[in-house]
């Protein structure tokens, strides 16, 4: 059985040289680290969330079973840590929140990178602007975030990173005086 030759690339030009192959590979390299980092950090951010969660629930108990006794400074201190404690956990589940709108993030980026790879790889696909239309349609429909399809719009209307970051911390400033909750 005779070996393939390897392709050729930067390292081994030859005339099979592409720089479109090039670019594959790299944003496979893309893809495939993030993909890491994000298994690699989901493991780690389940065992934090059950361990939070059952931290949670002993101070709940103890802060009912504290409410049975009778008046005295240590029921009052035992209250008064509960409240705190309680509150330092409702931070912790921002934290959460955070992490997971970064995981869903980088999940998107992820999958868009994929797919940009994917049309890339085919020459029929890679000039041909109906293509490139599809897969951006493709891809902003994914997005479940608000503000992840304000950024795309706006980067593909401007085609500046700038504008779209700019107009992303505007709409962030502006839903920071607002009480409602996303969903995601």
């Amino acid at each position: 059985m005779s070996e393939m030759p390897l392709p050729s690339n930067a390292a081994r030009p030859d005339l099979d040289w592409s720089q479109v192959r090039e670019t594959i590979m790299m944003l496979s390299l893309a893809v495939a680290q993030i993909e890491m980092a994000l298994r690699d950090s989901s493991g780690s951010v389940d065992v934090l969330t059950r361990s939070f969660t059952g931290m949670y629930e002993g101070l709940m108990n103890l802060v009912k079973e504290a409410e049975q006794l009778p008046d005295s400074p240590a029921k009052q201190a035992i209250q008064v840590s509960g409240q705190a404690v309680s509150a330092q956990m409702q931070q912790a589940i921002v934290a959460f929140q955070f992490y997971d709108r970064m995981s869903q993030r980088l999940s998107h980026v992820n999958h868009t990178l994929a797919e940009l790879s994917g049309l890339v790889q085919e020459p029929a696909k890679l000039y041909n602007p109906s293509a490139w239309h599809a897969l951006q349609q493709h891809i902003r429909a994914k997005y479940t975030m608000e503000e992840e399809k304000l950024m795309f719009d706006t980067l593909l209307a401007t085609g500046s990173v700038q504008v779209a970051l700019d107009r992303y911390m505007a709409y962030k400033q502006e839903q920071a005086g607002s009480d409602d909750v996303e969903l995601f």
